[in-house]
C-alpha cells in the first residue's frame, strides 16, 4: 500500500514539475476480448498531451496483465476491446487493490464491450454501481471544456456516455461508452476521422489524464 501512495505522490510531482520518467499503459485481459485494438492510439495521446500540456510522460506504452504485480508501476491504465472479458477472481482482487490503491482505469468501449465488461466491473466491485458522469463533473473542465464526452463514432447511434466507480469520493475507473475516444486516438489514416474529431478524442483524452493525475 506504501509503495501504490508513493507512485500517486510521484504523479502529482510529475505533473506539475514536468519529472521524466512517468509511464501508462495498455491492459492486457482473457476472454478473447481484442485488449491490443488501437494500438497507435495511446502512443499519439501521449504526443499530444506532451505537446499541448507540458507533460513529459514516456512515449513507451506497454501492455500490463491484470493479475500482474506490474499494474503498481502505472497511474493511468487504458482498457480498449471489441467483445468478451473475463477476469479471474485474483485478476479481480488485484485489479480492485490497484484501484483502491490510487490507480485510474479508464475503460473506452471499441463497440462490442458493453455486456461483458459491466459483468467483469461487479466481480472487482460488488457492491459498487456505474454511476453516469454529470455534464458539470471535473473530468470535462481540465485544460479543454466539454459539455459531456464527444461522439467520435456513430456505433449504434447512441448518445455518448461517461460512467465512473466511486470509492470513498474519488473516482477510480471510468468507462466510456457510445463514443470511441481511442479511435480518435489513433492515426489518421486508420479511421479517416475528420481532423476536427480527432482534435475533440485527443483533448477529452487529455482531459483525462490531467485528472487521473492531479486528483
Amino acid at each position: 500500500m506504501k509503495f501504490i501512495i508513493s507512485i500517486i505522490i510521484c504523479v502529482s510531482g510529475f505533473f506539475l514539475m514536468g519529472q521524466s520518467g512517468m509511464q501508462i499503459a495498455v491492459l492486457k485481459y482473457s476472454g478473447g476480448g481484442d485488449y491490443y485494438a488501437n494500438p497507435t492510439a495511446l502512443p499519439n495521446l501521449v504526443n499530444f498531451c506532451n505537446d499541448n500540456l507540458g507533460t513529459n510522460i514516456s512515449k513507451e506504452t506497454p501492455y500490463v496483465e491484470v493479475g500482474s504485480p506490474d499494474l503498481l508501476l502505472y497511474p493511468y491504465i487504458h482498457m480498449t476491446g471489441h467483445g468478451n472479458v473475463v477476469f479471474s477472481s485474483s485478476e479481480a482482487e488485484n485489479l480492485r487493490t490497484y484501484l483502491e490503491g490510487g490507480g485510474f482505469l479508464h475503460i473506452d468501449d471499441n463497440y462490442g464491450m458493453d455486456e461483458f465488461i459491466r459483468l467483469e466491473l461487479k466481480k472487482v466491485f460488488p457492491n459498487n454501481e456505474l454511476i453516469e458522469l454529470p455534464f458539470d463533473h471535473d473530468i470535462f473542465h481540465q485544460k479543454y471544456d466539454f459539455n459531456g464526452l464527444p461522439k467520435i463514432h456513430e456505433h449504434d447511434g447512441k448518445r455518448p456516455q461517461a460512467f465512473g466507480i466511486i470509492i470513498d469520493g474519488r473516482l477510480v475507473c471510468l468507462y466510456t461508452y457510445e463514443t470511441d475516444l481511442s479511435d480518435g486516438w489513433e492515426n489518421q489514416d486508420v479511421h479517416n476521422d475528420a481532423p476536427e474529431k480527432r482534435q475533440e478524442a485527443l483533448k477529452m483524452g487529455a482531459n483525462i489524464l490531467m485528472y487521473a493525475f492531479m486528483q
